[in-house]
């Protein structure tokens, strides 16, 4: 921390008043508690004359602000504590920020590197380095770093996407060897490497991070890294892209069927909708629920509100997806996809989607369904997401997608609720044929229905294992069923994207409820238990967990645990048991 007068700039000393002044800083504007401030400047339990020796360094501060001729800024005294007043002209942590905030409504990306290139020259050195507080250092320092790093990211992003690949790599070399688990940063250089012709070192930098990767954490590298390093195995061309403002998102429905992402915020001047939406590539079955969902969506009267709900992998935003091109004629406003889930299942907050949603219809149109659009809201984490995005929808019809049931939505705004199940045997024959090949899965229709079994008749344990007989034309379908079924969770994987992963999907899906949800569900489908879900269990819980997509039915009908959640929670009980035993077996005796 410093102090800038003129020409003249003055480092303060670890001392106790310096730590209130960070304390201060940090919290610009806003009425910062004495017991936070006590805290941040004693650590410990402080001392009984706390209190007034806080106001001795308030008046300290007060003495050195007058040195320096400070008198646009000072230390306030207000019920409950303390508070300081900066503006941009006064503290650079307010600069930082209006910069960086600033950017996302720049005219081009040139305006937004600008900005954000200004902003970070604002960092010198290790933020409250000469700040002796503890409790600032482990819990105020990170949050700053996290701050700066996500600019630096977006600056390298937006580099990269101008072509810029030489000029950012001593950003990106110093940004992947001072955050080697960050991986955007290793993602990023090991891209840039391989567009200035260094594929070698390359994947170089991909197989060291991998390995750290491994050794301290156990993990693999993500999906972008994997599909990264395929490419370059491959030769393919890394073209500049347009950059991704983070969240990722907010997007139109192309006819390539490739996501348009739209700017953080509103979206930009004089988009319009692209109006070919693209069919689900094989989708079969659901002809019922497509029919019942259409004619909601459709219809004039009433709420045309739709919430597909069910289990995770069970074809929810497919469902969604094909509904939407096989309507689209009737929304000449266009057809919008806003995915309320980040890439690692982190749902976005209500003030991130609110940003990203369209905005309604205006002009000549409005009113007269020339601007009718249709919105969905893809993998919702719950009531709390929805609902206020609802207003804002105005007239346009909505499907929600979600594992949950969303009860309280459909209660306060009407509409229709789909529960759907897996796919019925011939479904699930139809869409292997769909994906595989008609002749290929003829050829085989005994071995093709044991695959649809092993694959619990879920779309997205179909279409995982229907990657692996695309990928490899001389496997027949009956040995890749032998195959899966040895170890179906496991081996339902690729590789190169986590969403077609059914370890990845389910276990976001676990990790999403509460520990004593999860311990019930695991009850529930694990080893033994093969009986009536709700026995020893309280309603309560088995209601949760119906909500949560990861048990069906109840009252009036008996409870239930699909087959292949079933077969999910016995390796998931088997694999964790026998990782938390391996330390203990090679633990001395």
């Amino acid at each position: 921390m410093s102090i800038a007068h003129g020409p003249e700039t003055v480092v303060l000393k670890p001392s106790k008043p310096t730590s209130l002044l960070a304390a201060l800083l940090l919290h610009p504007n806003t009425v910062v508690s004495t017991t936070y401030l006590l805290r941040a400047v004693w650590d410990e339990e402080p001392p009984a004359t706390a209190r007034a020796a806080l106001q001795t360094c308030v008046l300290r501060l007060r003495r050195l602000f007058a040195k320096y001729g400070i008198s646009a800024t000072t230390i306030e005294a207000v019920p409950g504590g303390y508070r300081m007043r900066n503006d941009t002209e006064t503290l650079d942590l307010v600069l930082f920020r209006t910069l960086t905030a600033s950017a996302g409504s720049a005219t081009g990306p040139g305006e937004e590197l600008y900005r954000l290139r200004e902003a970070l020259s604002l960092w010198h050195g290790q933020p409250l380095a000469n700040v002796a507080s503890r409790m600032l250092q482990q819990d105020a320092v990170p949050a700053l770093e996290q701050e700066r790093l996500r600019v630096l990211e977006r600056v390298c992003d937006l580099e990269l996407a101008a072509g810029n690949c030489h000029q950012v790599l001593v950003d990106l070399y110093e940004g992947a060897r001072r955050h080697p688990v960050r991986e955007r940063f290793t993602e990023q250089l090991v891209e840039a490497l391989y567009r200035t012709g260094r594929q070698a070192e390359a994947l170089a930098e991909y197989r060291t991070v991998r390995d750290r990767l491994r050794d301290e954490l156990g993990i693999d590298p993500g999906p972008g890294l994997r599909r990264l390093e395929l490419a370059i195995l491959r030769s393919e061309d890394l073209a500049p892209a347009p950059p991704t403002p983070p969240p990722a998102p907010a997007r139109a429905l192309t006819g390539a069927g490739v996501p348009a992402l739209a700017r953080r915020g509103a979206p930009a001047p004089g988009h319009r909708p692209v109006r070919a939406v693209p069919p689900v590539p094989a989708f079969a079955g659901r002809e019922s629920d497509r029919g019942a969902i259409a004619e909601r969506l459709t219809s004039v009267d009433g709420p045309r509100l739709v919430v597909i709900s069910g289990a995770p992998g069970i074809g929810k935003s497919a469902l969604a997806r094909q509904t939407a091109h096989e309507t689209q004629h009737s929304f000449p406003g266009g057809v919008f996809v806003l995915a309320l889930a980040r890439p690692d299942g982190t749902p976005l907050t209500v003030e991130e989607a609110a940003r990203l949603l369209p905005e309604a219809g205006a002009g000549a149109g409005a009113g007269t369904g020339a601007d009718r659009r249709l919105i969905v809201l893809d993998d919702a984490a719950g009531a709390w997401q929805v609902t206020p995005l609802l207003p804002a929808a105005g007239d346009a019809s909505v499907v929600v997608t979600s594992r949950r049931g969303l009860a309280a939505v459909v209660a306060t705004h009407g509409g229709a609720v789909h529960r759907l199940d897996v796919l019925r045997p011939a479904e699930a024959y139809g869409l292997l044929a769909g994906l595989i090949g008609a002749r290929r899965i003829a050829a085989e229709p005994a071995a093709a229905r044991e695959l649809a079994s092993v694959c619990g008749h879920f779309p997205l344990a179909l279409r995982i294992a229907a990657g692996r007989l695309l990928t490899r034309p001389a496997l027949s379908v009956a040995d890749c069923a032998a195959w899966l079924a040895a170890d179906p969770p496991a081996r339902l994987a690729l590789a190169e994207d986590a969403r077609l992963s059914v370890p990845e999907v389910f276990g976001q899906a676990l990790d999403a409820l509460a520990p004593h949800l999860r311990e019930a569900f695991l009850r529930l489908g694990g080893p033994g238990a093969d009986g009536d879900p709700s026995a020893g269990e309280s309603e309560t819980v088995l209601e949760q967990l119906v909500d949560s997509g990861l048990l069906e039915d109840g009252p009036p009908g008996p409870y239930r645990v699909h087959d292949f959640l079933r077969v999910y929670a016995r390796w998931h009980v088997r694999t964790h048991e026998t990782t938390a035993a391996a330390p203990a077996a090679a633990a001395p005796r």
